[in-house]
């Protein structure tokens, strides 16, 4: 659980650093502000995704399911500062067709973002969690994301987009299998 009170001690303590007046009118209550959006933004760490994938059907569909341009944003942990952008996210049912309703896999990538993050990590998260969950013949996972650590800071490159990609299963053995979901959330 995040621990609310520790983080306006510690908020109350930066803006003191930094050389401002942690008192003044217009900032007095931004450290209780900082903890309750801290608390939003990693509820994700006491929270297994696998969990919103309990409930499947049994639909008889083998064929590959695709949820495109699933919006998120989360928190670098180097420097504390969002990377936000798009997840797709992409599955093959085993034999028998057991799919999930497709909102569910939506909630997988929010959980997952909703930790301090490495965008490699999220990816391999929300793969990982899908493909124990469900046990399909495949799972493939991209995301493209803009990190505010080098558009604010450092190198300042507004615009530049990471990719990174998190395969399993067929999607990793079989180079059709990989180039069909690559076309379909390119729009091809």
């Amino acid at each position: 659980m995040v621990n609310q009170d520790r983080i306006k001690l510690a908020m109350a303590s930066i803006i003191e650093a930094i050389g401002e007046n942690p008192l003044r009118e217009s900032i007095k209550d931004t450290p209780q502000r900082v903890a309750e959006m801290y608390a939003e933004l990693f509820s994700g760490l006491d929270v297994d995704p696998k969990i919103e994938l309990a409930v499947d059907f049994e639909e008889g569909y083998e064929e590959m399911v695709i949820l495109k341009d699933i919006p998120f944003y989360s928190m670098c942990e180097h420097h504390l500062l969002p990377f936000y952008g798009v997840a797709h996210v992409g599955y093959i049912p085993s034999p028998g067709g057991r799919v999930v309703g497709v909102s569910k896999l939506a909630r997988v990538v929010e959980i997952c973002a909703r930790r301090p993050q490495l965008q490699e990590r999220m990816t391999q998260q929300i793969a990982d969690a899908i493909f124990e969950a469900l046990q399909p013949d495949g799972v493939a996972v991209v995301i493209q994301a803009e990190h505010l650590c080098m558009v604010m800071r450092g190198i300042k490159k507004p615009g530049t987009t990471v990719i990174t990609s998190s395969v399993r299963g067929n999607f990793r053995s079989k180079v059709a299998t990989r180039s069909e979901f690559l076309s379909l959330i390119q729009g091809r």
